[in-house]
């Protein structure tokens, strides 16, 4: 039976949000997104905060109201008026949207981290303060601990919230999320243990929080890696914020939202693991501004097509044993022209490990077919690289909407460590492992289905006379049929007057 990771492994944060979004009426979901999420967010911290709050008063030694005691085990301190008790005791109110705007304003103030961060627009008149203290209502009424810890499932919820809101924006959902298998493919073929980890169009935070779940499967500690992002939209940078944060996650996303090829806010640093998801094909990125920057080592990318810009932006941010799993769109794998150029120029250096063709349909964003890109610094089997066609894999969760099983994850990334390890892992129609001379000899083209093959047909053992003999009575028959049917059609329409 084939195991399924996303939305199939969800039972109550799937509850959850199916109650939250009835509450949305005619918002847009867009907007609704930072509602429901600004709300599980306080949630979150509030219970943390009264979970420790209640050991303290159990020591009995008047410290429950003291800063520094929550600080001190990483809880962010909420004041009195912004706990989750005192804002659901005014959910029916039509204050509740100042009420709930106070409470983010007192969060902030008193936690640094916060500053800037959270959602203050729930008194707004275009909102239903109706439907808000439903929300509220909804979220006071959840019994979290009969399901487990509470803040772990609060943790999901946000993750599981982010993928629905994905969902239902469609083509908008791109700047911040990218489906929880792709990041999973990632995380289990680059396998960042500990270092310092970048992803330079962070999104909603996704590469980081499965990173960190990575850690924590394995039995390793978060703290033994250094987190680093950059994201330009200003709202999408929010929520990457708060997202860390409520997984428990430290990181520098820098000072603020800031677009990365003009106000690269991680300069001198050199990560050990990058894994992004940057926008396809963005034809309007300003590379004239930027025709003579460091970072193109490899050559200048095209001023209409961004994505050997962040491919170079990304290698040149990598330290010297550093490894990068990046999605692009499958025209970065045979383009010519400038990107033809950069792409040799790459290969020859022998910085490309591997790489992997999806399956369509995985993206709520967009159609086009999208390859997994490794590129390693310093790789184990120098003068080769690993092509997997993984077109074939996945299930369709909706008739628009595919996701890959735990099953499909290990196929390919059991497949890139074999391949790291030196073992034979040919596979017709699946994987091969190419030298850089065959890949020359195919003009640097990177397409995978050039170099796996075509799977291999089971043969049935019938020798192919037999099998003719057999489909030509067979269609003997049929087209008997279809005579019969036929002269049936030619008799019945004459009994009425009709000739054929």
């Amino acid at each position: 039976m084939t195991e399924k990771v996303n939305s199939a492994d969800l039972g109550f944060e799937k509850e959850i949000f199916k109650a939250a979004d009835k509450l949305r009426g005619n918002i847009d979901a867009a907007e609704y997104k930072n509602i429901v999420l600004g709300l599980i967010f306080l949630k979150y911290i509030s219970d943390s905060f009264e979970e420790r709050y209640n050991e303290l008063k159990e020591e009995g030694d008047g410290f429950e109201e003291d800063r520094d005691e929550y600080l001190a085990e990483n809880i962010f301190f909420v004041p009195e008026k912004a706990r989750w008790v005192y804002i659901a005791k005014h959910a029916t109110e039509p204050e509740i949207g100042q009420v709930i705007d106070q409470g983010m304003i007192l969060i902030e103030e008193e936690n640094d981290r916060l500053r800037g961060i959270l959602p203050k627009n729930y008194a707004r008149p275009e909102l239903d303060k109706r439907r808000l203290g439903e929300v509220v209502d909804l979220f006071n009424n959840l019994k979290l601990k009969e399901h487990g810890n509470s803040k772990d499932i609060l943790g999901r919820t946000y993750e599981y919230a982010i993928a629905q809101f994905a969902s239902l924006e469609g083509k908008n959902a791109g700047e911040f999320y990218t489906p929880s298998s792709i990041v999973r493919t990632l995380v289990e073929i680059l396998e960042p243990y500990e270092g310092r980890v970048y992803d330079p169009c962070c999104g909603a935070g996704g590469m980081f929080v499965q990173s960190a779940e990575f850690v924590e499967r394995h039995q390793g500690r978060i703290n033994e890696l250094s987190i680093y992002g950059q994201e330009a939209n200003a709202n999408t940078w929010k929520l990457a914020q708060m997202n860390l944060a409520i997984h428990g996650i430290e990181g520098d996303l820098g000072q603020g939202a800031a677009d990365t090829f003009y106000n690269n806010q991680h300069q001198s640093m050199r990560a050990d693991y990058i894994l992004a998801n940057p926008p396809f094909n963005m034809s309007d990125w300003g590379g004239d501004k930027l025709a003579e920057d460091v970072r193109w080592q490899y050559g200048t990318p095209p001023e209409g097509n961004a994505n050997f810009a962040w491919m170079q932006h990304m290698i040149y941010h990598l330290a010297p044993n550093g490894k990068m799993g990046l999605i692009l769109a499958n025209g970065s794998l045979s383009s010519g022209g400038k990107e033809g150029d950069i792409r040799s120029n790459i290969i020859k250096d022998d910085l490309v490990e591997a790489v992997i063709s999806m399956p369509g349909k995985l993206f709520y964003s967009t159609g086009i077919p999208v390859s997994l890109w490794i590129i390693n610094k310093n790789k184990k089997q120098k003068g080769k690289i690993l092509f997997i066609d993984a077109r074939s894999l996945g299930y369709m969760v909706s008739r628009a909407h595919r996701e890959l099983s735990l099953e499909d994850i290990d196929s390919i990334s059991n497949a890139y460590h074999d391949f790291v390890k030196g073992e034979n892992v040919k596979r017709m129609g699946y994987a091969h492992d190419a030298a850089l001379e065959e890949v020359e000899q195919n003009n640097f083209v990177l397409t995978p289905g050039r170099y796996v093959g075509l799977e291999e047909v089971e043969e049935d053992g019938i020798p192919f006379e037999e099998k003719m003999d057999n489909l030509t009575a067979e269609l003997g028959e049929l087209l008997n049929q279809s005579h019969k049917l036929e002269e049936e059609i030619r008799e019945q329409l004459g009994g009425i007057g009709f000739d054929l």
